[in-house]
């Protein structure tokens, strides 16, 4: 789906693009961004295809009319999960791609060039380990034995919530048998009976226990509760292109916000969207909409602390450097001019 300003004059764009030039002096190269403010850019023709899984920007984007009066083109590209989303991004697919913390330092351990260019704060309790209504499985230390499903891949947040629960449960990884599942394939696996727990997030978590799954314990505590947007660098080093970048971050910030103000709207627009029922939508809107603001020290700090637990455990072959992931000049501040 694309979206395209009509009736912006050339004049009137070169003066925008000056101000914007001014909020977002970081895209690109310094040297580069700062001499080729183009004097005229025709818009229409500036594309970004943003990256989303489980429509979870799109949804609250549209819902907020977020993106009414851009003068570029915006297409959507949707992912189940974080590894497709990132295989995306790595291809050039895709210019900007949203996930939670371990799936961007997995992304960026196996060489994806990307940046992070925004942080969404939201709650840990959109992430769980979960068990039938009526398992014998009361404490994480009955899952001693036991099998468990993670979604989706390896390095995901679900697993960071397993490990550390684990650990603090004194029941060693090599006594649980545990497996890595696709969201929806795991979704059906649970309710079949086939295994025994599940470590999910968002909106699978919020149907399984909207549909009778008991919670046994969540990321609240353990998980950062951090999702980060993520640029490529092919994006970032494209002058044009990265001025359209903090505008979109501009705007994504107002559409969250847009969200927590109308909390009943958003899950009625969000159920609509993705064709889930009301109650689900409810249930996971009332674990907290998150915040997309610029991505600071302790964000960072965070994100390296979980980088050092999934090298240590030998996930990751390699240790990533967090703060030379970040490029915190795309998107300095939730607030200013916006590209029309």
């Amino acid at each position: 789906m694309g979206f395209i300003s009509r009736g912006v004059g050339r004049k009137g764009v070169t003066l925008l693009l000056s101000c914007v030039a001014l909020l977002a002096s970081g895209c690109g190269d310094e040297d580069h961004h700062r001499a080729a403010v183009v004097d005229a850019v025709d818009w229409s023709k500036v594309r970004l295809i943003l990256g989303d899984q489980a429509k979870g920007l799109r949804t609250v984007v549209e819902a907020s009319k977020a993106l009414d009066g851009i003068p570029y083109q915006v297409e959507w590209a949707n992912f189940q999960g974080a590894a497709p989303l990132f295989e995306a991004l790595r291809a050039g697919a895709v210019d900007l791609a949203p996930a939670g913390d371990t799936p961007v330092l997995a992304a960026a351990t196996g060489g994806t060039p990307l940046r992070i260019v925004a942080v969404r704060r939201g709650q840990s309790r959109s992430i769980g380990i979960l068990v039938p209504p009526d398992s014998d499985i009361k404490t994480v230390a009955d899952l001693k034995g036991r099998s468990v499903s993670i979604s989706s891949a390896r390095g995901s947040i679900s697993q960071y919530l397993l490990i550390r629960a684990l650990e603090n449960a004194g029941v060693k990884e090599s006594d649980v048998n545990i497996g890595f599942v696709m969201p929806t394939d795991a979704l059906s696996a649970f309710h079949a009976g086939k295994i025994d727990a599940w470590a999910t997030f968002g909106i699978y978590q919020a149907f399984a226990e909207e549909n009778g799954a008991r919670l046994l314990l969540s990321g609240e505590g353990i998980n950062t509760g951090l999702t980060f947007i993520t640029a490529s660098d092919k994006a970032l080093a494209d002058s044009v292109k990265c001025q359209a970048l903090n505008d979109v971050l501009q705007r994504l910030a107002k559409a969250f916000d847009w969200a927590r103000a109308n909390p009943e709207r958003y899950a009625q627009v969000f159920s609509s969207a993705n064709n889930v029922p009301l109650p689900v939508s409810q249930r996971l809107q009332s674990w907290g909409v998150e915040s997309l603001q610029p991505v600071e020290p302790s964000d960072i700090a965070a994100l390296q602390g979980v980088d050092d637990l999934f090298v240590a455990k030998k996930i990751f072959p390699r240790p990533v450097q967090v703060s030379a992931l970040v490029d915190r000049e795309v998107f300095p501040s939730a607030h200013g001019v916006l590209l029309r």
